[in-house]
């Protein structure tokens, strides 16, 4: 296993106390490491939500940010749950999606969308998860076999799933965030790679 993907980073930064308390909370009521994934990936979809579904200006710079303000983007809010996994000492990445703005083409542009990995050291693979938030249109699950993400990838308008598994926040959004006084306001009309 690379160290990288149980490593500290400035925007996974498990060893925040504010990021170490909910650590020490989420293991409390966990027996098994999937207990404790399932537990810290709940947390963070469900009780952390996404800025733009509550149209929060507060601009969430990395994991413990996050925590602190309860809102981020997809971006930081698989900050927050590699955070709580990696100081859990499981291993965890960060995945993207270019997906388009509109529902129906590619009139308003894409954005990119992050996701997470996880390694499930029992099975011996790497699983996809997303704490983006649900809503209406948007289910995400927990699931071990077969993924349950926020958003299917529509190729015919465009939309790429990366299969990638990165240690850390692509530092083009990273720079994108670090320069927002206003989240609602950022753009990345730009493909990952």
């Amino acid at each position: 296993m690379n160290k990288d993907y149980l490593s500290e980073t400035k925007t996974i930064n498990y060893g925040d106390p504010v990021i170490q308390e909910k650590v020490s909370e989420l293991k409390a009521d966990t027996v098994t490491a999937i207990d404790y994934i399932v537990k810290a990936y709940e947390f963070v979809r469900d009780e952390i939500p996404h800025s733009w579904d509550i149209r929060s200006t507060v601009v969430s710079r990395k994991a413990s940010d996050v925590l602190e303000n309860r809102t981020g983007i997809c971006w930081t809010k698989s900050c927050l749950l590699a955070a709580l996994l990696r100081a859990n000492g499981i291993p965890s990445g960060i995945s993207y999606q270019l997906l388009t703005r509109a529902d129906e083409d590619d009139s308003e542009g894409y954005i990119i969308h992050a996701l997470n990995t996880v390694y499930l050291e029992e099975q011996k693979k790497w699983i996809r998860l997303d704490a983006r938030g649900n809503k209406e249109n948007v289910h995400a699950e927990f699931s071990i076999e077969e993924e349950h993400l926020a958003f299917p990838v529509r190729a015919q308008l465009g939309e790429v799933d990366y299969h990638d598994n990165d240690p850390d926040l692509d530092e083009r959004l990273v720079s994108i965030l670090n320069n927002s006084s206003n989240i609602l306001e950022i753009t990345t009309d730009f493909a990952m790679r």
